[in-house]
C-alpha cells in the first residue's frame, strides 16, 4: 500500500497554484478600466445567480446557519457589493489635482491569500473575489476544510462567469487540498502580496506572523445597549433579527444586552414577548459548562445552531418549543465568564447597571475582555448620549438603531459592504476599514515642485521676493529710500 503524505501534496500544489496566480495578474494588470468592471459585473451577476443553490451547500456541508439567510448573504456579497464598487477607479490613473499639482495611480498588490472561514464561506469568497479582481489582483484560496466542497463550487461558478468577461485563467484559484502546512505555504510564499485573513483567531494571528503584509479580522464581542430614549420595542425586535441571522454566525452580532437598572423589567418583558427565553439559574450554569470548554475555547458545536439544537445539546429540557434567543442574566466578565464572550449562536448575556456611567464601564470591560476593536451597538434617540458612548467605546464601528450584525457589514447602514472588518491596531489589526477594493492597491503618486529652495530656507532674498510681491515694486522702492535718508540724517 502506497503511503501519501497529504501535506507535502498540498505545499507543492500551492506553489503551482500561486505560480499560476502570478502570471495570471501580469495579464490582469494590462486590462484597463472597462474590462475590469465587466469581468466583476459578470462574476457578481452569476454569484447572483446560484446565490440559492450555493447558500444550501454551504447549510448542508457545514450545519452551520440557516440556508435562507444565506441567500441573504450571498446576494449582498455578490449585487450588494458590486453596487458599491461599480463606479470606483482601482484601474490607472484615479485621482488628478491641476490646484495642488500631484496625479495619483493605483497600482495593483499582485497575488492575494484568500482565507476563508467555514462560518460564511460562500459569501465570503464571492467578496474576496470581487474585491480582489476590481483592485486588479488575482486571488488564491485556503478553503476550511468543513467547507471545501461548497466553496470549490463557488469559484467554479466565479471562474466561469469571469472567463467569458475575458478574465485571464487562473485569476481565482483554491487550494483543493486544504492542510495547515499548506494555508502556511501560501501565507508565506515569496509571491503572496496580502493576506485576506477571515477565520479564528489563532488563523489571524498566524496571519500577522507570516512575514506577509495582512489584513485580518479579531473576534467580534458587541454588547448592545438599549437606553431609556429608545423604541425599546423596535430596539428589541432589531437584536433578536440580528442574532438569530444565520443563526448568529456573523461576527458584528450582539453577543449581550446591557441596560441600566431602571429599564430591567420593561427590557425583559419585551425579550419574553418577542420570544426570547430567559435562563434559570440551573440553565444558565449548566448551558454555560456546555458552551465554554475547559481550555477556555467555544465549544464548536454551538456555532450556527438553533436554540432547539443547543438545548438538545446541551440537555436543556424545560425550554419553551419556539424560542428564538437564549439569554443568560450575567454580572461578570472573563476569560472562564462564558457568557461574557463571543458566542457565534442565539445566546445572549445580559447585563444591569447602576446608570449610564456603569453602562459604558461595563460594554468597555467587556470589549477590553474580548472583541476590542470591533463593534459596538446602541439603541437610543438621543444624539448626544450617542456621541459619548462612541468617544469612549474601544472599537471601529458603532452602530445605532440597527441590527449590528446587519449594520457592521454594511447592509443595513451606509458602511463599505464588506465581509471582512478590520479591529484596528487594538483589536490587533492593520486597519479599522471594512475593507474594500481601495484597501488593495497601492497608489503611486506624481507631484510637480512648487517651490524652490530659497523659499524653504527662508533666506534673505526670499524675504525680499515675498516682500517686493506683498507691497509691489514703487512701494519697496519708497521705503528703501526712506531707510537710507534716516541714515544720512
Amino acid at each position: 500500500m502506497e503511503l501519501v503524505d497529504r501535506d507535502l501534496i498540498s505545499i507543492q500544489e500551492v506553489r503551482t497554484l500561486v505560480k499560476k496566480a502570478k502570471i495570471a495578474q501580469e495579464k490582469l494588470a494590462k486590462l484597463d478600466q472597462d474590462q475590469i468592471n465587466k469581468i466583476v459585473k459578470a462574476i457578481a451577476d452569476a454569484a447572483c445567480e446560484n446565490a440559492s443553490r450555493l447558500a444550501k451547500m454551504a447549510n448542508e456541508e457545514t450545519g452551520f446557519g440557516k440556508w435562507e439567510d444565506k441567500i441573504v448573504k450571498n446576494t449582498f456579497a455578490s449585487q450588494g457589493v458590486y453596487e458599491y464598487i461599480k463606479n470606483e477607479k482601482t484601474v490607472g490613473i484615479i485621482g488628478e489635482n491641476p490646484e495642488e499639482k500631484t496625479i495619483e495611480i493605483a497600482t495593483p498588490l499582485g497575488v492575494i491569500a484568500g482565507l476563508i472561514p467555514s462560518t460564511n464561506p460562500t459569501s465570503t469568497v464571492i467578496y474576496k473575489t470581487l474585491i480582489s479582481i476590481k483592485s486588479g489582483n488575482t486571488i488564491v484560496f485556503s478553503p476550511h476544510p468543513n467547507a471545501k466542497n461548497c466553496i470549490i463550487e463557488t469559484i467554479k461558478v466565479i471562474n466561469d462567469a469571469a472567463k467569458s468577461a475575458g478574465c485571464p485563467e487562473d485569476a481565482v484559484l483554491c487550494i483543493t487540498t486544504p492542510t495547515m502546512q499548506a494555508t502556511s505555504e501560501l501565507m508565506k510564499h515569496k509571491d503572496t502580496a496580502m493576506i485576506l485573513a477571515t477565520g479564528g483567531e489563532a488563523m489571524v494571528k498566524a496571519a500577522y506572523s507570516s512575514g506577509t503584509p495582512a489584513i485580518g479580522v479579531g473576534p467580534g464581542n458587541g454588547p448592545a445597549f438599549i437606553d431609556k430614549s429608545a423604541d425599546v420595542k423596535l430596539a428589541v425586535k432589531r437584536i433578536i433579527d440580528s442574532k438569530t441571522f444565520d443563526n448568529g454566525v456573523i461576527c458584528a452580532s450582539e453577543q449581550s444586552i446591557v441596560v441600566e437598572k431602571a429599564m430591567e423589567e420593561k427590557v425583559v418583558k419585551e425579550l419574553k414577548d418577542q420570544g426570547a427565553h430567559l435562563l434559570t439559574d440551573d440553565e444558565s450554569k449548566k448551558l454555560s459548562k456546555f458552551i465554554l470548554r475547559a481550555n477556555g475555547t467555544m465549544n464548536p458545536k454551538i456555532v450556527g445552531k438553533s436554540v432547539a439544537q443547543i438545548c438538545e445539546l446541551a440537555d436543556l429540557k424545560d425550554v419553551p418549543k419556539g424560542s428564538k434567543i437564549l439569554v443568560a442574566r450575567e454580572t461578570g466578565v472573563g476569560a472562564n465568564v462564558a457568557y461574557s464572550r463571543e458566542k457565534l449562536a442565539p445566546i445572549l448575556a445580559f447585563y444591569v447597571e447602576e446608570n449610564v456611567d456603569r453602562v459604558v464601564d461595563r460594554c468597555r470591560e467587556v470589549l477590553l475582555n474580548e472583541g476590542a476593536g470591533h463593534t459596538f451597538s446602541m439603541h437610543a434617540n438621543d444624539d448626544e448620549l450617542v456621541r459619548k458612548f462612541a468617544l469612549q467605546m474601544p472599537v471601529s464601528r458603532i452602530m445605532v438603531n440597527t441590527p449590528s450584525a446587519l449594520g457592521g457589514i454594511g447592509g443595513s447602514t451606509n458602511l463599505v459592504p464588506a465581509l471582512t472588518l478590520g479591529c484596528g491596531a487594538i483589536g490587533g489589526s492593520s486597519t479599522s476599514n471594512n475593507i474594500g477594493p481601495l484597501d488593495l492597491i497601492n497608489i503611486k503618486r506624481v507631484a510637480y515642485g512648487v517651490k524652490e529652495i530659497e523659499e524653504l530656507k527662508g533666506n534673505k532674498a526670499s524675504s525680499e521676493n515675498q516682500l517686493l510681491d506683498s507691497v509691489g515694486k514703487d512701494e519697496l522702492i519708497d521705503l528703501l529710500v526712506e531707510k537710507i535718508v534716516k541714515k544720512l540724517v
